[in-house]
């Protein structure tokens, strides 16, 4: 049974734009929201719980929404809503006319177990910017790492920004979070070694570093760079060469460049040493 909504005042469709914009409602309903076709069959593809679906029958028809996620609409409670509730609660420009709240999913960092005896980890500190954190989780996706591990958070990864910016990469990669002294005590207890992206004096040419083994790559912010605690913790501080006259690259490009420099080493293991 298809239900309907035109007034954009209804309790629910408040809730929605609260979702959308505050993170503290998001922590304490355990509840986000998605937009659009691609990142919601990718979070219900990664196993999250889809609890209600909205949508505009003037932009996308019921029957096109089964077509493209099946029967899982039968089992959840789904809402019609008018152009001027779709547009109250839409936060894309561009739309597909659908929108669903998905139950909220959290990894514990101690519960974190690899199955591969060489992981290969993103540690990020402290980054603020949607579009940063975004791309990060596309590169990691891309990447094939392990896990992307989040130091430090200033939000949570189910800002619609950081949704919109990751391409839905956000339900694609194993996510956690934890202070910086938490996920170094982590990364130790697991004999993983650390290789830390920072400017500071005495550190060395990625070029000059093997990272097949167990490896965590940590970047900071664009503005300081990682913390002292993490330069004084890591096996290693890299630095990117640079050949002009800037001596930075944008956090996102920098790990990129760090992440396929060691997957660029491990494709030359033969696969029986991996």
């Amino acid at each position: 049974m298809i239900k309907s909504i035109s007034s954009p005042v209804n309790p629910l469709i408040k809730q929605i734009v609260l979702l959308g914009e505050k993170t503290k409602v998001r922590k304490e309903s355990g509840t986000f929201i998605v937009e659009g076709k691609r990142e919601i069959l990718l979070a219900i593809k990664s196993g999250l719980k889809v609890l209600t679906v909205l949508f505009n029958p003037s932009i996308i028809t019921y029957n096109k929404l089964h077509d493209w996620f099946g029967n899982i609409l039968f089992e959840v409670e789904m809402i019609e809503v008018t152009n001027q509730v779709y547009h109250k609660i839409a936060y894309r420009e561009g739309t597909e006319g659908v929108i669903a709240i998905f139950q909220s999913r959290h990894y514990v960092l101690s519960e974190l177990k690899f199955e591969k005896k060489n992981p290969l980890i993103l540690v990020a500190e402290a980054t603020e910017k949607p579009g940063n954190i975004g791309a990060l989780m596309r590169t990691s996706d891309a990447a094939g790492i392990d896990a992307f591990i989040i130091s430090n958070p200033n939000t949570d990864i189910y800002n619609p920004n950081i949704i919109r910016a990751s391409v839905g990469c956000v339900f694609t990669n194993r996510i956690v979070s934890g202070t910086t002294t938490e996920i170094i005590t982590f990364l130790k207890s697991e004999h993983i070694k650390i290789f830390c992206a920072t400017l500071t004096d005495g550190a060395t040419s990625l070029y000059d570093h093997n990272f097949t083994g167990p490896t965590a790559i940590v970047v900071g912010t664009e503005s300081t760079g990682v913390s002292q605690e993490w330069i004084e913790a890591a096996d290693y501080n890299i630095i990117i060469p640079m050949k002009g006259l800037t001596d930075s690259l944008n956090v996102s490009v920098s790990a990129a460049i760090l992440i396929y420099e060691a997957v660029r080493q491990r494709d030359l293991i033969p696969k029986s040493d991996v």
